[in-house]
């Protein structure tokens, strides 16, 4: 596989759509990750990675049953393919060995 290159936002959502297993759809993806990261996010940004992250094959998706309780609509529900995973997995290599070449910053520039 060649290398990829994912955004800050588009990582996070990926990893969020990973973390959700197959039960994600736009809004539960949008109040994921505003819970775990404590970040506002708009759900129109939101539906627009997924549909790059879908569009890159890093994502596929497919439609719930309808329910009562959202008015008979189906939900579009998201759920990670194997290129996906193995562009977190890059992202994060990535990441590790950069914070591995990292100096020592001492006491008073620590990152903690």
């Amino acid at each position: 596989m060649q290398r990829v290159h994912l955004g800050e936002f588009e990582e996070l959502i990926l990893l969020i759509v990973a973390i959700l297993n197959g039960d994600g759809y736009g809004v539960m993806v949008m109040e994921e990750l505003e819970r775990q990261t404590g970040r506002s996010v708009n759900i129109s940004a939101v539906h627009a990675a997924l549909r790059r992250l879908e569009a890159k094959k890093f994502i596929s998706s497919s439609w719930s049953e309808a329910t009562a309780e959202r008015g008979g609509r189906r939900k579009r529900l998201f759920t990670i393919t194997r290129e996906g995973q193995y562009a977190l997995e890059q992202v994060r290599d990535t990441r590790s060995k950069l914070w591995g070449l990292m100096p020592n910053l001492g006491p008073n520039l620590s990152f903690s």
